[in-house]
C-alpha cells in the first residue's frame, strides 16, 4: 500500500510540472504579430494608445501569455480581446509575451 501511495503522489506532482512548448519564444516573431494586430491598441511599444488598454511593456511574459490564453479559452472576456486571442495559436502567444516582456520600462519619481 505505501509504494502505491509513494507512486501517486509522484504522478500527480509529474502531472502538476508545466511542459515547456515545442518551440522557443521569438520576440521578433512577436514584433511582427504586434504590429498586424495589437498596435493599435497597445502600441509596438507597449504603451496603450486608447484609455481602456493596458500598457504590456515590460509586462512579464508568464502573465501576458496567461492572460492571452484565458481570452482564447473564455476563462476571461473581453469584447475585442476575445476575437483577437481566438485566431492566436499557442506560438503566437508565446512570440507576443516575449515581445512585450522585452521592452524596458524606466521610472522617473516626481520632484
Amino acid at each position: 500500500m505505501r509504494r502505491f501511495t509513494v507512486a501517486a503522489a509522484i504522478g500527480v506532482v509529474a502531472a502538476s510540472v508545466p511542459v515547456a512548448p515545442a518551440f522557443a519564444a521569438d520576440a521578433a516573431a512577436g514584433k511582427a504579430k504586434v504590429q498586424s494586430a495589437c498596435q493599435v491598441c497597445h502600441g509596438l511599444d507597449g504603451i496603450a494608445k486608447i484609455p481602456d488598454a493596458p500598457n504590456l511593456a515590460g509586462e512579464s511574459a508568464i502573465y501576458i501569455a496567461k492572460q492571452l490564453k484565458a481570452f482564447k479559452s473564455g476563462e476571461r472576456r473581453h469584447q475585442q480581446m476575445s476575437i483577437i486571442a481566438s485566431g492566436l495559436s499557442d506560438e503566437d502567444i508565446a512570440n507576443l509575451a516575449a515581445w512585450y516582456a522585452s521592452l524596458k520600462v524606466t521610472v522617473e519619481l516626481p520632484p
